[in-house]
């Protein structure tokens, strides 16, 4: 009896976590939906004289207002990719994983196992990268996400604010969405600045539009700044090519620490997001190279071509360049046994 009361309480519970997950989408839905009224109405309708002026605003503000719902739309609901079933673990392997109680012998099972995957990176005491949770092999750049319950392919971040996990089915449409609400915040600024500036003055009659007007650019500003620092780091975070989480804690390949072992330079940094055609790079339609379960490592293009060895990666000083060069010799070595 008190059992099931546990399970209908923690069922309970679970339900209202995933009901408030939504609010900071329906805070955001809430602010654009009013941005939506105060510009097109209380704006380019109501105070806005000049026809010609008002048919301007509308076209380029409704443009604008397609991509950045449409990338909202597609970050909230592309469902984050989870590993395919080669890197599970099948059941006998599983019973006989569980079973186990030497951790030594456990750690040599999963090296045994994920000789057969393709995978390179290892935790930080060196041993194969296993969720206990999922019962998978972690491919490369792959992390377990606490909120959505899963391992997601090239995890980067759970964002509240889209209320999913970005990750490598969506980092691309999540990129776009900071691009264009940077271009969405800073096109309501720049034209209201104008008429807020005739409302501060007087020139303009005090109306119910005044109110939106001027809370208008405050929040847009507002927005625009945060959005602008976010949208920066990540757009750092892909000339690196790396993840929010890489960013913090430095990947581990077989040979060590290399923390700029998928950095492939920053033409091919951006392909790794965008694809390598350029047509859809500002359009929210999934053109990311691979299938998010292995990646090009700087270690291996060096293998494969000795010209790039001889690049100077980007570091912040010259003992940061010695590691790296050392870093990568020693990767590319042992790709290559």
């Amino acid at each position: 009896m008190r059992r099931g009361w546990k399970m209908a309480l923690s069922g309970g519970l679970r339900c209202c976590r995933r009901v408030l997950s939504w609010v900071p989408v329906l805070v955001i839905v809430l602010v654009v939906l009013w941005s939506y009224y105060a510009y097109v109405f209380e704006l380019c309708l109501v105070t806005v004289l000049s026809p010609a002026e008002k048919v301007i605003y509308l076209i380029f503000y409704h443009a604008i207002f397609v991509f950045f719902t449409w990338t909202y739309w597609k970050s909230i609901f592309t469902l984050p990719q989870q590993p395919s079933q080669k890197f599970h673990l099948s059941y006998t392997d599983k019973e006989r994983y569980e079973n186990e109680e030497r951790p030594e012998i456990q750690k040599q099972m999963l090296i045994d196992m994920a000789k057969k995957l393709p995978v390179y990176t290892r935790t930080g005491s060196g041993a194969v990268r296993f969720c206990d949770r999922c019962h998978l092999i972690k491919p490369d750049r792959c992390h377990h996400c606490s909120v959505c319950a899963m391992c997601v392919l090239k995890m980067d971040h759970h964002c509240p604010w889209v209320n999913n996990c970005i990750g490598f089915s969506n980092y691309k449409f999540f990129l776009q969405f900071l691009a264009y609400s940077v271009l969405y915040c800073l096109y309501i600024a720049t034209t209201v600045f104008s008429y807020f500036i005739k409302y501060w003055r007087g020139e303009l009659p005090s109306v119910r539009s005044k109110f939106h007007v001027l809370f208008l650019l405050f929040v847009a500003c507002m927005f625009f700044v945060s959005l602008v620092i976010l949208f920066g780091y990540h757009c750092w975070l892909v000339s690196r090519n790396k993840t929010t989480l890489e960013a913090f804690c430095t990947p581990v390949f077989t040979s060590g620490p290399e923390k700029n072992g998928f950095n492939l330079g920053f033409i091919k940094n951006i392909q790794q997001v965008f694809g390598d055609k350029k047509k859809f790079w500002l359009i929210p339609i999934g053109s990311s190279p691979g299938d998010g379960h292995s990646f090009p490592m700087r270690s291996m293009n060096e293998s494969q071509n000795p010209l790039l060895a001889n690049e100077e990666p980007w570091e912040d000083n010259e003992d940061d360049n010695r590691d790296y060069a050392e870093g990568t010799s020693s990767l590319a070595v042992e790709t290559e046994t």
